[in-house]
């Protein structure tokens, strides 16, 4: 399968053509939630609003304090910004060509979005939500993550590398050959290793943030997509896109320890604050599972919003926010036993 045709190119007018992107697969946003102040959790993880957000949205990140969601809006060239206290949408932000990932900076000042069709990474100041700069990168961008301390910016290009962008002055400074097809990145908690799902080529490439070399490369399950780190640093969850599981990796020795079968489809992974649960978005079925880390077994399945993509858990852990990309919209889903 050629994966650069299935996920490059432009929508056409109205709603994006979910062949254009994943093949015959739909493709949805994942919902990130705030730290649920004054709200008494729920029993189960339970589905408790949906946000109307911009065309076909796809990466989803949720800033440090809790308060605030972003959303990339793929088909809409825009990023919704929510107000997690209403789980409302207060501002939307022009940006490139495309915009797939999104992540944001430790301190919260920023946001940076990739542009998979214009080929660069948009730089949103969130003080006055404004769209600061526009940083050429590789073929094709797509997943984002920050290190912990802010310093810098990885980002995956569909063209098989990862480039390096340096946060104070926003530029590349290195750009570094992975595996084929790179989608979703990850940085561990202490920065000293960056994890990228290679679609194409069933495997996920640890670069060492030292030096930016990769120094392994781990077979995992067909087509991943989405990555994620445990808070310690201890496992990485790899969502097989084409496998309908997500792989384990423990991180001591980098390998496969376990897989574990989710829904059809799965695209992208979060992990909770507290290390105890990794939300699956399942994009053909409109379901997240929810798989418990010790055992690593699925503990319950949510039914959402149509084609999910991205996901993610507010910091406090009581909100998980889902993009459903077929949708245009956001899911909330409470968490159990967290206030």
């Amino acid at each position: 399968m050629n994966w650069l045709s299935g996920f490059r190119g432009h929508c056409p007018a109205g709603k994006p053509a979910t062949d254009l992107m994943f093949g015959a697969a739909t493709v949805s946003a994942m919902v990130l939630g705030m730290a649920g102040i004054g709200v008494v959790a729920a029993e189960a993880d339970t589905v408790i609003g949906t946000i109307q957000v911009g065309d076909f949205p796809s990466g989803v990140a949720v800033s440090p304090d809790g308060f605030r969601a972003y959303v990339a809006n793929t088909g809409g060239d825009s990023v919704s910004v929510i107000d997690t206290l209403t789980d409302t949408v207060v501002d939307t932000v022009a940006v490139g060509d495309f915009p797939r990932g999104v992540a944001v900076t430790p301190d919260g000042s920023r946001a940076y979005v990739s542009n998979n069709a214009d080929d660069t990474v948009s730089v949103i100041e969130t003080v006055g939500n404004t769209s600061i700069a526009a940083i050429p990168v590789g073929d094709g961008p797509f997943g984002v993550a920050v290190t912990p301390d802010g310093s810098r910016v990885y980002v995956g290009n569909n063209d098989g590398t990862v480039s390096v962008i340096e946060t104070v002055g926003n530029t590349v400074v290195n750009t570094v050959g992975v595996g084929i097809f790179p989608n979703g990145v990850a940085v561990s908690p202490d920065g000293s290793s960056v994890y990228v799902a290679n679609t194409g080529g069933d495997s996920v490439s640890v670069i060492e943030t030292a030096g930016n070399t990769v120094v392994d490369t781990i077979p995992v399950g067909d087509g991943p997509f989405g990555v994620a780190v445990t808070p310690d640093g201890s496992w990485v969850y790899a969502a097989d896109s084409l496998g309908n599981s997500v792989s384990v990796i423990e991180t001591v020795g980098n390998t496969v320890v376990d897989t574990v079968g989710v829904g059809i489809f799965p695209l992208w992974a979060a992990v909770s604050s507290d290390g105890t649960r990794v939300f699956v978005g399942n994009n053909n079925g409109g379901t997240v599972s929810v798989i418990e880390t010790v055992g690593h077994t699925v503990v319950d399945t949510v039914a959402i919003g149509d084609g999910p993509l991205g996901v993610a858990v507010s910091p406090h852990g009581t909100r998980v926010y889902v993009a459903d990309a077929a949708d245009d919209t956001v899911s909330v889903i409470e968490t159990p036993g967290r206030k």
